[in-house]
């Protein structure tokens, strides 16, 4: 199967001429723009998830509050030296926190015991957001809707928590209980807890993942014949009723988030395949299981409508693979992005896997990633998950760090929540640190932006001699940083050299300004 991989690049370039018969023909120095580009995109999103349940990531079980700190600390210098520029941080596994201003028991995967308050207090959450943001990571918050429990053993459930307020909010399935999103008082909850993060942290953006009705299992019954009969009189299928009800809730929380804070992010990860071609003509070319009817999460719908800001497919199938190709469902999601983000979620969690002789390659998930640099309506991609990247199976996260990765990235913007960009900073300055080879940048904040919203940070260039200053791809970025500090310390000049460094200011949601005026400095 490895061997035909060169077979579906010709596909898509053959694909991708056909298509451009009518268009110029592309000269030689376009195509190698083009290469240079795909292999050092400027605006890429790379992001990774951090789970918080069964502390599959964070925090060790067990942890004192300085040693869950210093790992969370460890994970995030981990993703930055690897050049990721997000983390997905799991804040609410199973109606419980990770936050303490919220209106749920702090979850028992913190402590070791659900409603236990971590001694000496801090905040996870917003421990998280100022180091994230120290290394230029945007920090998604990541809520699992509908879960309630993820065990049976309901004894161990703190006195508060919502389970034991409202047992008539739930069913159980497979041992677990669950929302019954078909409540519109479940609803409403759900979109209350999620404002409270919106309104008190500092968050770029709101993430979901692929659990909203529960996976089928055998000989397992959805509990909510009542709730249909009150509800769904409108409709003549219980199927159609249940993913209107998880339409009306993503509707909500859009509305609501941006209502709150526009420049919030909202996105959703769902299972990878929205339906199979064999059960709907619009679905995709794969033989697998579906969000559609399965867990009745019509995710295509909610990039449909604009709905979410970024839709992030989980395709953690290889290449190749006989009933869900990656690049099959590469190409069907980029097919329906409705001018919408689309981040690829990848399989890092399956390097070296036993059983797959796909993921046994250490090609595999490489020749993904060049594959989506590809596909124009791809914007990045999601590793699952953090434990995988440390651990650098078959090499991987090396080859991200020198490599897919060796370069800055900046998330891309998203015009739709704002298109207007920050003024340049002023007044640039470069000086020498006295004794050392180190040079101190500072610079004045720039003027008001037309739309009045504040600086975010600043992406910091660096060129040598007479190198023509180009800011429009990723080679010459010395430094991003989400914070109004207007300084910076490059630790890697070398004496002899003559640099220009210019600087340029960002917002919330990644507008980039004109750049600065450049200024020289010759080190002696």
């Amino acid at each position: 199967m490895y061997r035909l991989r060169p077979l579906i690049y010709l596909l898509l370039l053959l694909t991708t001429v056909a298509k451009a018969q009518t268009t110029p023909a592309i000269t030689p120095a376009d195509s190698a723009a083009l290469r240079k580009l795909q292999q050092n995109p400027k605006r890429e999103f790379r992001g990774v998830w951090v789970a918080t349940v069964d502390n599959i990531d964070w925090p060790k079980p067990h942890s004192t509050v300085e040693q869950q700190k210093q790992q969370l600390i460890d994970i995030l210098d981990q993703h930055q030296r690897t050049g990721l520029n997000a983390v997905i941080f799991q804040i609410r596994p199973a109606a419980d926190a990770f936050y303490s201003k919220g209106r749920e028991p702090w979850s028992k995967w913190l402590m070791g015991k659900q409603g236990q308050i971590p001694t000496p207090f801090y905040d996870p959450l917003e421990f998280a957001i100022t180091e994230a943001h120290k290394r230029g990571l945007e920090l998604h918050a990541w809520f699992n809707p509908y879960r309630a429990t993820n065990d049976a053993n309901y004894g161990a459930l703190s006195a508060d928590h919502i389970t034991r307020q409202h047992p008539e909010w739930f069913f159980t399935y497979g041992g677990l209980k669950t929302f019954n999103p078909g409540l519109p008082e479940v609803r409403e909850y759900i979109v209350r807890v999620i404002l409270d993060v919106v309104e008190n942290y500092n968050i770029d953006a709101v993430h979901m993942d692929d659990y909203f009705y529960p996976y089928q299992i055998a000989g397992q019954k959805i509990n909510d014949a009542d709730a249909y009969q009150q509800y769904g009189t409108d409709f003549s299928d219980i199927r159609d009723w249940r993913r209107e009800n998880v339409n009306k809730l993503i509707k909500m929380l859009s509305d609501s988030i941006h209502a709150h804070k526009p420049r919030v992010k909202f996105g959703i990860s769902p299972f990878g395949i929205w339906a199979n071609k064999a059960q709907n003509a619009e679905g995709s070319d794969t033989r697998g299981g579906d969000s559609y009817y399965e867990l009745y999460a019509d995710s295509r719908k909610w990039v449909q409508e604009g709905w979410v800001d970024y839709i992030n497919p989980q395709l953690y199938w290889p290449l190749g693979y006989s009933l869900a190709p990656f690049e099959n469902l590469l190409s069907w999601w980029s097919e329906n992005t409705y001018n919408r983000h689309l981040y690829i979620g990848q399989a890092a969690y399956r390097i070296n896997e036993r059983r797959a002789t796909s993921f046994k390659h250490p090609e595999e998930i490489p020749d993904e990633i060049k594959l989506l640099r590809t596909n124009p309506r791809v914007q990045g991609s999601v590793f699952f998950s953090s434990q995988s990247l440390t651990d650098n199976k078959l090499g991987f996260t090396d080859s991200l760090r020198l490599t897919y990765y060796k370069h800055p990235a900046l998330p891309p913007p998203m015009l739709w929540l704002d298109s207007i960009a920050p003024n340049a900073p002023q007044n640039v300055k470069a000086v020498a640190v006295p004794n050392t080879t180190r040079v101190l940048v500072t610079w004045d904040a720039p003027l008001e932006a037309q739309d009045h919203e504040p600086v975010y940070g600043y992406v910091v260039y660096r060129f040598e001699g007479t190198e023509k200053i180009d800011i429009s791809t990723s080679e010459n970025i010395m430094h991003i940083q989400y914070d109004p500090t207007a300084s910076f310390i490059d630790t890697t000049a070398q004496r002899g050299k003559t640099y220009l460094y210019v600087v340029t200011a960002i917002d919330q949601t990644k507008n980039e300004s004109d750049r600065s005026p450049a200024v020289a400095i010759k080190l002696p």
